[in-house]
């Protein structure tokens, strides 16, 4: 058997998600379906992680054993051909037979897009929040320091998070202003449910002026979801990178 790593992106606004539901479009669905028309074999593809209905991709990461002999310099544009347009191969390499794509991974970059300018952007609207309102980047950067670092993120995640322990590593919070389109890109060992989501509604909460920076070590301290922002909507977020071990 073969180990096969693909690199995939995604416009996620079609989609239920990422992982396999019944009766329901899914980014895994429809690899799958594509493996086995390639391969005639029941192929199980294994993700670095899910995203959301409505989360776009850039840079997510599988892979799949199979017993197939197609060259691997072909897998992407086989694959290619039989997905729809909204899902792409971008990459495919044969990896050791234990690398997992989930399990393996020691990081992840999100990227999440607000749109700033009074109208909507018509050409961004499946891929940034629109927030027509006057915020303070200073603010908001000055909020993103408190981020970064080992904490209990149980009040930036999905009240619902079925994980005990919520303790995550964010390396990098950055802001970045092209014209009315902001970016506020997260680097961290590893994501909670709604997380990047929790942290871009937070921020923009405060460049709105509702909260105070200062205000966010507390927030982390209270381990209480009620007490940070609001859920920016899902599709304003993509998942950009996911990383690994050098070798």
């Amino acid at each position: 058997m073969r180990n096969i790593k693909l690199t995939v992106s995604y416009e996620g606004t079609d989609f239920h998600g990422f992982q396999v539901q019944p009766g329901l479009r899914t980014v895994q669905g429809e690899l799958e379906l594509a493996l086995q028309k390639l391969t005639g074999e029941p192929v199980q593809v294994i993700g670095s992680g899910r995203t959301d209905a409505g989360v776009h991709a850039w840079g997510q990461i599988v892979n799949f054993h199979t017993a197939s002999r197609i060259p691997t310099e072909k897998w992407a544009i086989a694959l290619n051909v039989n997905l729809p347009q909204d899902l792409v191969v971008r990459a495919a390499e044969e990896v050791p037979e234990s690398f997992h794509a989930r399990f393996d991974a020691v990081g992840k970059i999100y990227r999440y897009q607000i749109d700033r300018g009074m109208f909507p952007d018509v050409f961004a609207r499946r891929y940034a929040w629109h927030v027509p309102y006057l915020l303070d980047i200073e603010k908001m950067r000055k909020a993103a320091e408190y981020l970064v670092g080992e904490l209990d993120f149980t009040s930036f995640c999905n009240a619902g998070t079925p994980l005990e322990d919520k303790v995550r590593e964010i390396q990098q919070v950055t802001l970045v202003e092209r014209g009315n389109l902001l970016s506020i890109t997260v680097q961290g060992s590893g994501f909670l449910w709604n997380m990047v989501r929790i942290i871009a509604g937070t921020l923009t909460d405060v460049g709105k002026g509702r909260i105070d920076p200062e205000r966010i070590p507390e927030m982390l301290q209270a381990l209480d979801r009620t007490k940070a922002g609001v859920t920016a909507p899902a599709h304003g977020l993509t998942l950009i990178e996911v990383l690994y071990p050098r070798t």
